[in-house]
């Protein structure tokens, strides 16, 4: 198909095509569920079970599956076939309506952080009917949540989903109170850029830590890297324009609204970004994203590569989330609005950010947690691990005007107050992009840039929109039982600001002098995971999760202990792995090219000539050299093992952060200065050169 209205979610079983294929009455009761939350009637499903079939069958599949997030961080399906035998020994296609509300995976080879023994096997999925059915390399593919059979979540769209309704049922009481009554939902909105690596798969099948971790554990630093800053925007080169229109084409087909396209700084790093869509569809959309971009670089004899820091010395890839909140009549809660009635409602829920992000900033740190983004966040590619928020210019004079009760601007010559002035309708750039930010407004919309890319975006949304609603349920507690509702709107937004102005930060957050600041205001910088993830656990923290029932308690401990042991695996493994290269390939290597310049020296002595010092110099750079590294091999052997001895998750992660994660720095350095003296023929391994610059 080459006509890309033709092509756009032509694998979806979506509204479109539910308005064509289902009876009317099934029709309604379905959109009931979708946009009301009402259950399911059984006899509904069934109707929709076997239209969704026979569209699923006229597209070739053959098969099914429950298509859920587990919280290994991947995507998982089981797939069946819709044949059922017949009593003649013939077959039948069948999908019945309980097939399609309802699975049951083997729960116990999932991680679920002690909330099932292993030998407790069952687990359900359950249909979520907001995100549309698709079909995917000939599979009909339902989302679903997946829960325990005592109903814990064991993935991340159950509490996506919870968190969806908290947000939604505080932000329509808000609603009311401006006298919003037509408002029947509000939804949070998402797009999450996904940055991401091309490597030539030949390369690629050359690097063990590459194939075994996703990134490089050794490599020096390469002639050019990013210093030029000519990639950026750069001329698209072939094979990589190949791989995008065709990662386009698989996009549209699932109804992925992928958008723009373009190279990013590092070389042979680059950006897709979609538009927005609702906060669930959009987690689901970047799953297969991610998944799509794999399968479709692999055709084209490339590799992509989702790690966050893949390669030292250049830029890692992060994800922005792009945050906002929509009503069903179609008003953006972000957009400041032309009249004071909508300044007044805007100010109020972003004072509902600003109050939520300080008070959860510890939270919003834990949602981004990872071995692979600890490498980014700092660094001069992304926002620091402190959490702080870019407001602009403009919109933080007006939030000083009212707090401090004072004129805003040259030609207000009245005390400003919320609802009674006309606050300016601030233009949609009215202020540049701060991208040193890790939670930026925007025009209309917040961006949280401290995502890994291989992150979740449905962990960050969790915690956004339930600290959200939280913040608009103290509101609505305080406004509703108000005598004179300008009056309280007024005090609450200003004491807002008073309390929590100290989490707006419009300056360069990597400047040191910026970690210094946050320090004195109280903010909190955890660099790495083991330091942030034990925030999780705190009282105000399970407080908030449980009061708006996203998470239970044990869940929230299970979702601890899976984290911390998941750092710790990824650690072990990155270890295990410059062991395995250091000891079979690296030094071996590097012992024979010594072996042949010794036997140069003897050589040149044989015959008489005197001068062999540059064989002789490096012979003995070479050697003390790989003394040092097989010295620093044996440290990492021996504090890798000392790990394996710790049993409990949260000491074992800090043990592997202090002296792994030290002892793996340590031998790099060595390696990598051996690798600039060693001729690259010698070298066991394609150099960052070769990896950067390896597709044409």
């Amino acid at each position: 198909m080459s006509n890309i209205s033709e092509l756009f979610a032509s694998n979806v079983f979506n509204d479109s095509v539910m308005q064509q294929r289902l009876p009317k009455e099934t029709y309604k009761a379905l959109q009931r569920t979708i946009k009301e939350g009402r259950s399911l009637d059984p006899n509904v499903a069934t109707v929709v079970a076997n239209a969704m079939k026979d569209w699923a069958i006229e597209k070739g599949a053959t098969h099914y599956t429950h298509w859920f997030q587990p919280l290994s961080g991947l995507s998982a399906e089981k797939h069946d076939s819709f044949i059922s035998p017949t009593a003649d020994g013939e077959i039948i296609m069948e999908f019945s309506g309980k097939e399609l509300i309802q699975g049951e995976p083997d729960a116990s080879s999932f991680p679920s952080g002690g909330l099932r023994a292993t030998f407790e096997a069952r687990g359900y999925t359950a249909w979520d009917p907001t995100s549309y059915a698709f079909i995917k390399d000939g599979v009909l593919c339902i989302p679903t949540a997946f829960c325990s059979y005592g109903g814990e979540a064991l993935d991340k769209k159950t509490p996506l989903l919870r968190s969806m309704e908290a947000i939604n049922k505080q932000a329509l009481r808000v609603l009311k109170l401006f006298g919003n009554n037509e408002v029947k939902s509000v939804k949070t909105t998402v797009g999450p850029e996904q940055e991401y690596f091309l490597i030539d798969e030949d390369v690629y099948n050359q690097r063990k830590d590459l194939i075994y971790t996703g990134r490089t554990l050794f490599g020096a630093k390469p002639p050019k890297g990013q210093e030029l800053e000519d990639h950026y925007f750069g001329i698209i080169k072939p094979r990589v324009q190949a791989f995008m229109n065709d990662l386009n084409d698989e996009l549209w087909k699932l109804g992925i609204l992928a958008k723009t396209e373009h190279n990013e700084v590092a070389p042979a790093q680059h950006e897709l970004a979609p538009i927005f869509t609702t906060t669930n569809i959009a987690a689901d959309h970047n799953q297969l994203t991610m998944e799509i971009m794999q399968k479709v670089a692999k055709k084209h004899h490339m590799v992509c590569l989702l790690h966050e820091k893949p390669f030292a010395g250049v830029n890692g890839s992060g994800k922005h989330n792009n945050w906002a909140l929509s009503t069903d009549t179609g008003v953006n809660l972000l957009n400041p609005g032309d009249t004071p009635y909508e300044n007044a409602q805007f100010l109020l829920f972003l004072a509902a950010v600003i109050q939520a992000v300080d008070d959860y900033q510890d939270m919003l740190r834990v949602s981004v947690a990872s071995a692979g983004n600890d490498h980014r966040l700092g660094a001069n590619e992304a926002p620091p691990a402190v959490v702080s928020i870019f407001l602009g210019t403009e919109l933080t004079e007006i939030l000083q005007a009212i707090e401090q009760d004072a004129p805003y601007g040259n030609k207000e010559k009245e005390l400003l107050k919320v609802g009674v002035h006309t606050l300016p309708k601030f233009p949609k750039d009215s202020t540049d992009r701060n991208r040193t930010s890790p939670f930026a407004f925007t025009g209309n919309k917040f961006e949280f840039r401290m995502l890994g890319s291989f992150s979740s975006v449905s962990c960050t949304n969790v915690v956004l929109n339930t600290a959200v609603a939280e913040s608009l349920k103290q509101f609505a507690d305080q406004l509703e039982g108000a005598a004179n509702f300008e009056d309280a709107l007024h005090d609450l937004i200003k004491q807002t600001i008073t309390t929590h102005k100290r989490i707006i930060f419009n300056g360069n957050g990597y400047d040191d002098a910026w970690l210094t600041e946050a320090e004195r205001r109280g903010l909190l910088n955890l660099r790495t995971t083991p330091e942030a993830l034990p925030y999780s656990l705190h009282e105000k923290n399970i407080k908030l999760f449980t009061s708006h029932k996203v998470y239970s308690e044990a869940e929230m401990k299970a979702r601890f202990e899976i984290l911390s042991e998941n750092y710790s695996k990824t650690i072990n493994i990155e270890a295990l792995t410059m062991i395995d290269m250091a000891k079979k390939d690296i030094l071996p290597a590097v012992s024979r090219y010594a072996h042949e310049l010794s036997d140069t020296v003897l050589a040149k002595a044989a015959c008489g000539e005197i001068d062999s010092s540059y064989e002789k110099d490096l012979l003995s750079k070479i050697s003390k050299l790989t003394g040092t590294a097989y010295r620093k091999l044996q440290k990492l052997e021996e504090v890798v093992l000392q790990a394996h001895e710790i049993e409990d998750a949260a000491a074992q992660s800090l043990f592997y952060k202090d002296n792994v994660i030290t002892a793996m720095s340590e031998l790099r350095i060595t390696v990598d200065e051996l690798e600039t003296i060693v001729p690259a023929d010698s070298w066991p391994y394609p150099s960052y050169g070769k990896l950067l610059f390896s597709v044409k």
